[in-house]
């Protein structure tokens, strides 16, 4: 039987990158609609997201549609050239829902139902909710499935609501009984000989509760993994629904940035376009909520995706979540915005439009403020919107990356359990320390899932994997012994798929290619403590230090390795583990594997991932950049992003025109503050010179 091949983001571009927001006009009387389309048209938007919230706008009261107002939006922007992303409204249900069916409200642990007023009170397992949310959808599809102004689906919102109610209990069984098949695999698996929870009846087994004391991390960990999938359970079935009568419209719904509750690697396989929304902090700009966590979450999305994906929303300016909400400083959105272009993104979109005079959102930014057309924020809004129409070029085109970080949401999930060796250790502070000293040596990564094909990567990064499969270890054995260069971090293997530790307190076959013959002990640090290490052998960037003065230094965590075979770089130098080894390399087959049993401080993490990429042939996109300017090649082009809050210049190595500007450079490229440049090099003079 010949599968026919789904729609793609390509469908949706046409060749240009999409540029745009999410447009509530049901908040809004009709005359405002005429304006804000005119306003449209000036910024260079040509994708909006509507109908997101509007459930009880389309459907007042049980059965009742009210559809006029959308054929007019829906008309309006099409007369403009302004293509529709159109929301199944279901991540809010009316109210009316909840009070004629309070059983498709959540529970939280402590069964306190979570009520409507709000959004995303639903719960996933909810047969009326699903009965409902598949109706309307197949309404919005009958009637706009054949609209020219659509271009793509949008189903529900920032999926992630948890329910523990009894409807869930027993979907949660369910989920079980297929996973485990009978019950004496499920109480091996969770290990319930601990503690008295044997179970003898399916019907014993309840969602991970409030309890009196620690919950059994493997039912936690299950929970995750069974609360992900009854979400994507309800996303499939809308999904299938309007694949079903509109099969040339591609479908997505938007992640989350680097969220914890949804298994973005199983989720993305049912996803035509991947989409995430992404609020850095514009108070840190070049700090861990800046610029560093925009491109891990670009390049987590861009991995996802496998090409090309859609940034849904960002803010124009200001949040209303933080405790203290910034604004951006001029020229942070579209230097943001360009870095999203940069790591695959072809399209930009924000939330939302225009910013709200009423209801919880109405100090969110948006990018027609209440202070309207002549306000600073539209005056860039349009600005990016022209920046954005002279790059259609780097449509469709790739990012190459030769670096994996390995990333996985059972891992995480296992690692938020309770009762485990430090709070202090949370998943993504390592992923994030680990990514962040990559990009700012301007080498590109890809995210991967540890079960995946890495032989395409010339270096594997694995920051920290609490829990590895039998197929994720056996992977990356052969990746090492094939020639692959592997660092890895502490805390790492430890235990399977079960979440059951593994003997030696790391599995014995990453321990033969880490050349580790066991873990003595773990020795988690406190808040501020800090460890001084000395460096034995190489040099990951600075001279050595015998003495210990100024040297290297590490936090949050130690372990007590015995070596086999490892060569020591660097030893813990002081207190109880003081001469014992800390960061070592190893051969293994024709490849190499490193070992951090710590966290060094970032200097020296990115002198020693830098040494390893540099051993393994890997190269930055750009030597002898600034500090604070990133270096990204998609397709033919050249991204030059100054992250620093003062101007630099970059040498080039070779001249090369700048597609914002229309510029030509030779060697020297000035940036301003927040400034970006998209080269296009020139080609060598024939005969090289």
């Amino acid at each position: 039987m010949t599968v026919e091949p789904r729609p793609a983001l390509a469908d949706v571009t046409r060749g240009r990158l999409l540029y745009g927001g999410d447009y509530n006009p049901e908040q809004w009387p009709e005359h405002v609609w005429r304006e804000d389309v005119e306003l449209m048209r000036e910024a260079g938007v040509n994708l909006v997201t509507v109908g997101v919230f509007s459930w009880a706008r389309i459907e007042p009261r049980p059965g009742e549609r009210d559809f006029g107002w959308l054929d007019r939006v829906l008309d309006l922007l099409d007369g403009s050239g302004i293509g529709v992303c159109l929301a199944t409204p279901t991540a809010s249900p009316p109210p009316w829902m909840g009070a004629r069916h309070p059983e498709t409200l959540p529970r939280d642990p402590a069964g306190a139902t979570v009520w409507y007023g709000s959004r995303n009170h639903f719960c996933a397992s909810s047969p009326v909710y699903r009965e409902h949310a598949l109706r309307i959808t197949a309404d919005l599809a009958d009637r706009y499935g054949d609209h020219p102004a659509l271009r793509l689906w949008h189903v529900n919102n920032e999926y992630g609501t948890f329910c523990w109610c009894d409807t869930t209990a027993r979907h949660f069984r369910g989920w079980l009984h297929k996973r485990y098949g009978d019950l004496e695999a499920l109480n091996e698996a969770w290990g319930t000989a601990f503690w008295s929870q044997r179970y003898g009846e399916w019907e014993e087994i309840l969602p991970p509760r409030r309890t009196q004391y620690l919950t059994n991390p493997t039912q936690e960990l299950d929970f995750r993994r069974f609360t992900s999938d009854a979400l994507l359970e309800c996303f499939t079935a809308e999904r299938d629904v309007l694949v079903k009568r509109t099969p040339n419209v591609p479908v997505t719904t938007n992640f989350m940035p680097l969220f914890v509750g949804q298994d973005g690697w199983a989720w993305a396989e049912h996803e035509d376009v991947v989409s995430v929304d992404l609020y850095p902090d514009p108070a840190d700009p070049f700090g861990p909520d800046g610029a560093a966590l925009g491109a891990l979450v670009q390049d987590l999305t861009r991995s996802q995706a496998g090409g090309p994906w859609l940034l849904m929303e960002q803010a124009a300016g200001a949040v209303n979540w933080r405790g203290v909400n910034h604004p951006r400083p001029q020229g942070l959105t579209r230097l943001w915005s360009l870095q999203a272009v940069a790591r695959g993104a072809d399209g930009i979109c924000f939330f939302q439009w225009r910013q709200s005079r009423q209801g919880s959102e109405k100090f969110h930014s948006a990018m027609v403020p209440h202070a309207g057309r002549r306000s600073r924020t539209f005056r860039q809004v349009c600005e990016l919107g022209a920046d954005l129409g002279a790059l259609a070029e780097a449509t469709g085109t790739h990012v190459p990356a030769r670096v994996a970080v390995l990333h996985d949401w059972d891992a995480w999930w296992a690692g938020l359990q309770q009762g485990r060796p430090s709070e202090r250790l949370a998943y993504t502070e390592p992923l994030r320390a680990w990514h962040r000293a990559l990009w700012e040596r301007n080498l590109l990564c890809d995210l991967a899932h540890p079960e995946a094909d890495l032989s395409d990567y010339a270096l594997v990064a694995v920051p920290h994997l609490y829990l590895l499969t039998d197929t994720a270890l056996d992977n990356l054995a052969a990746y090492v012994r094939g020639g692959g260069t592997l660092v890895c971090g502490f805390f790492t293997g430890v235990a399977d798929a079960d979440d059951r530790v593994r003997e030696g307190g790391m599995d014995a076959r990453l321990r033969e290619l880490l050349g580790i013959d066991l873990v003595h002990e773990w020795w988690p640090m406190d808040e501020g403590d800090v460890q001084d290490l000395v460096l034995r052998t190489g040099d990951p960037g600075a001279p050595d230090d015998p003495d210990g003065a100024c040297g290297p230094t590490a936090a949050l965590w130690r372990e007590d390795v015995e070596t086999a075979g490892a060569e020591t770089v660097a030893v813990y130098r002081g207190g109880e583990l003081d001469g014992r080894p800390a960061i070592t390399r190893h051969t293994a087959g024709a490849g190499t594997a490193w070992y951090l049993s710590t966290l060094p401080d970032p200097a020296t993490l990115r002198a020693l991932l830098g040494r390893a990429a540099d051993e393994a042939g890997v190269r930055p996109t750009l030597a002898g950049l600034p500090s604070g300017v990133e270096a990204v090649r998609r397709g033919e082009l050249l991204f030059l992003l100054n992250h620093r809050g003062e101007p630099v210049t970059v040498l080039l190595p070779a001249p090369a025109t700048d597609l914002l500007t229309g510029r030509r450079y030779g060697r020297e490229l000035p940036l301003d503050r927040h400034g970006a440049a998209v080269l296009r090099e020139a080609p060598p003079a024939p005969g090289g010179g």
